[in-house]
């Protein structure tokens, strides 16, 4: 065996010595969780597209129905994006969204 002689390193060998022991054994687990197939890698997001909101504005005459022919979207939706709207009591100049 190798004597060696005491110097001021000498109080910080063994500390020295653990942090890098838990060091590899932290990067080696990370790496080992990292890779493991029981996780499945995560789902790609749908890609947003930003949808233009578009209105309709009441005229003389129109009713839910037509106005729903006359954007190409249903009665239920027209309802769906407007909470608030009565479909009895359309007021001529209202603005109804219909995308």
């Amino acid at each position: 065996m190798v004597a060696v002689p005491a110097g001021p390193w000498r109080p910080y060998a063994l500390p020295a010595l653990f942090l890098v022991a838990v060091t590899l054994a932290v990067i080696g687990i990370r790496a080992a969780l990292h890779h493991s197939p029981a996780t499945a890698p995560p789902k790609p997001h749908a890609a947003h597209v930003a949808v233009t909101a578009r209105y309709y504005r009441v005229r003389s005459g129109d009713t839910l129905t037509a106005i729903a022919a006359k954007s190409g979207v249903s009665v239920v939706r027209l309802l769906h994006l407007n909470p608030k709207l009565q479909p009895t009591a359309l007021f001529i100049g209202e603005r109804i969204r219909v995308k």
